[in-house]
C-alpha cells in the first residue's frame, strides 16, 4: 500500500545528565554535606512532607565554587549543542534541598531563567527519582487506554538520580519530587542559569526594520 513509512519526533524536550567521576564526586559530596550541616545548624522543625531549603546564594560562597564551576561548564556545553548565540552564562540562584523521610516537592517551574539544574549529594533508597511533567497543554483532550506505557505515551517521565549526578533541563519544564520513602536524608543543590548580557543582547527584538536616522534640531 504505502511505499515507505517513517516516524519522527518533533519539538523535542531535552534534559541532560552528567555523572562526576567517583573520585571527584565522593570527595565533593562529603565536603558539601559537612558544609551544609555547618551553615544550616540548627535546622528548624519541619511540618510533615516539608523540606529544608537554604537561601539562594550558595553560588556566592567559596564552599560551593567547585560545583558551580562544573554547572556553568555543563550549561555552556548545552548551549553550544543547541547552537545558542551566547557570551557566557550566569548563575542567578543556587540553593540546597534537604528532604527527610516523607519530604516531597510539588510540580513547579523556575520562572525568569533559561536553564535549571539539580546536583545530587545524597539519594537514599526511596529518594532516587525526579519527575518531569508533559509540557503539552492539550495532551489530555484525548486520553485513551494504552496496552503498555512507554516513553512515547506517558505524561510523567521518571529520571533516576544518584550521588554525583547532575540533571539539567529548560527552566520552563515542570518537575516534581515524590515522597522520600527511605530512612535517610535526600540532599541536592539546585541551580538557575541565564545568558549573560541578557538585557543587552537576548531581550532585544529578533527582527530588523527600516534604518532610521537620529533627529536633528
Amino acid at each position: 500500500m504505502f511505499q515507505e513509512a517513517t516516524s519522527r519526533a518533533i519539538f523535542p524536550t531535552n534534559i541532560w545528565l552528567w555523572d562526576l567521576a567517583p573520585e571527584i564526586g565522593t570527595r565533593l559530596n562529603q565536603q558539601m554535606i559537612q558544609d551544609l550541616d555547618r551553615i544550616t545548624a540548627p535546622r528548624p522543625p519541619l511540618k510533615p512532607g516539608a523540606n529544608w531549603q537554604t537561601d539562594q546564594n550558595l553560588h556566592e560562597m567559596a564552599e560551593f565554587a567547585e560545583i558551580s564551576d562544573y554547572v556553568r561548564g555543563a550549561a555552556r556545553e548545552v548551549l553550544t549543542g543547541l547552537e545558542v548565540e551566547f557570551d557566557d552564562t550566569v548563575i542567578t540562584g543556587c540553593w540546597a534541598n534537604m528532604s527527610p523521610p516523607g519530604g516531597n516537592h510539588p510540580a513547579h517551574i523556575h520562572p525568569n531563567n533559561f536553564l535549571s539544574a539539580v546536583y545530587y549529594l545524597s539519594t537514599p533508597p526511596g529518594g532516587q527519582i525526579i519527575l518531569f511533567h508533559d509540557p503539552r497543554p492539550q495532551v489530555e483532550i484525548m486520553a485513551p487506554h494504552y496496552k503498555h506505557r512507554n516513553n512515547r505515551n506517558v505524561q510523567i517521565q521518571q529520571v533516576q538520580v544518584a550521588p554525583g549526578r547532575l540533571v539539567m533541563f529548560p527552566s520552563w519544564l515542570a518537575h516534581s519530587v515524590p515522597n522520600n520513602t527511605g530512612q535517610g536524608l535526600r540532599v541536592s543543590i539546585s541551580f538557575n542559569l541565564l545568558l549573560s548580557a541578557f538585557t543587552e543582547k537576548v531581550a532585544k527584538p529578533r527582527w530588523q526594520g527600516m534604518p532610521v536616522s537620529e533627529s536633528q534640531d
